[in-house]
């Protein structure tokens, strides 16, 4: 009851983030609860090898990539960011924001120019097109699950004069086929794999680590930014209206631990490993659903082209009640119970 009035819009936000705070706190000793009679290592080990490479892609390109992209082009800053961006001192817009975290990304998997890099789950493009444009002389190939996004990559890069950026569409999930279909079968070898919040939608970290591996020259590196809880590993799994996140925005999708390459077997060792405390992305969030507010019209507009009135009212406020979830977990005690990490791995 509290849910549908929250997304018709009957409750003031205040009340909504008061709900979202709760949930936050039932969550955490939920899963403390869970952890204090297991055997943390193991589980984290069989969980990371077990399953799929990925499941329920088809749900998530349709809850996000396939959704219209002038929602993005409307909520996200102007390089179509979808994560956590980073609030230097002294930064005050999202554009900046943006820019801070594309730039650190590179500094942290040590990009230089001239390499062969491969965008993994690439989004909108926000990453690639931003290599394409500081590394002119480094090939960059980018691969994501979603029709809509290469079309959106292709027309920015030929808007922009971009002539070393290659997409692809193509579903992790394919990683299983034998023999591998296109684009799989025709990646080649890479100085750089970089895969920005994508690990979250997958199952066997073994699996996909195991792929990753062929990709990289033998003295590449794979960088990979999650976000994560300080310790937890959990699910976002549907069993019931309750579950609004997993129905409506991260079906199969995983909350991973700060130290889940730790934990998970197979060819590639980890390096390095940095830590971004999650009040940059709850402030990323808060600039979002600033961004939502303020184009309400056009963004209800533009789902009343698939929905019905009311639905898409509704399309639009569910959208806000996301950013506002996020936005509350990433704020949890100051930043430190959920966060961003950043990892550094190599053969």
């Amino acid at each position: 009851m509290l849910i549908e009035l929250a997304e018709r819009r009957a409750l003031p936000d205040a009340v909504i983030r008061h709900g979202i705070r709760r949930l936050l706190q039932q969550r955490l000793e939920k899963q403390h609860a869970i952890a204090a009679i297991d055997d943390r290592a193991a589980r984290l080990r069989e969980q990371f090898a077990a399953g799929r490479i990925a499941e329920a892609t088809d749900a998530a390109r349709a809850q996000h990539y396939e959704a219209p992209t002038e929602l993005f082009q409307w909520m996200l800053g102007p390089r179509l960011k979808y994560s956590g961006c980073l609030w230097e001192a002294g930064t005050s817009d999202l554009a900046a924001a943006e820019e801070a975290m594309l730039a650190l990304t590179c500094q942290r998997a040590d990009v230089r120019d001239g390499q062969r890099i491969l965008d993994l789950g690439c989004g909108w493009g926000s990453l690639s097109l931003w290599l394409a444009e500081q590394y002119p002389h480094a090939e960059i190939v980018a691969v994501s699950n979603s029709r809509t996004q290469h079309e959106f990559i292709v027309q920015r890069a030929e808007d922009r004069g971009l002539t070393n950026l290659t997409h692809h569409v193509g579903n992790v999930a394919e990683l299983e086929s034998d023999p591998l279909p296109t684009p799989w079968n025709e990646l080649g070898r890479f100085d750089r794999i970089l895969s920005i919040e994508m690990f979250e939608h997958m199952r066997n970290l073994h699996k996909l680590l195991t792929n990753a591996a062929e990709w990289l020259a033998d003295d590449g590196r794979l960088f990979v930014h999650v976000f994560c809880h300080r310790e937890l590993f959990y699910r976002f799994v549907d069993a019931g209206k309750a579950d609004w996140m997993a129905r409506h925005f991260f079906t199969g999708g995983a909350m991973p631990p700060v130290d889940l390459f730790e934990h998970v077997a197979g060819p590639l060792r980890l390096v390095d490993r940095w830590e971004v405390d999650g009040t940059h992305y709850a402030r990323t969030c808060r600039a979002w659903l600033e961004n939502l507010d303020e184009h309400r019209e056009a963004i209800v507009h533009r789902f009343e082209q698939d929905l019905p009135a009311r639905a898409a009212r509704r399309q639009w406020q569910r959208w806000r009640m996301f950013v506002m979830a996020c936005e509350e977990l990433f704020a949890t005690a100051d930043g430190s119970e959920w966060l961003v990490s950043h990892h550094l791995l190599a053969k």
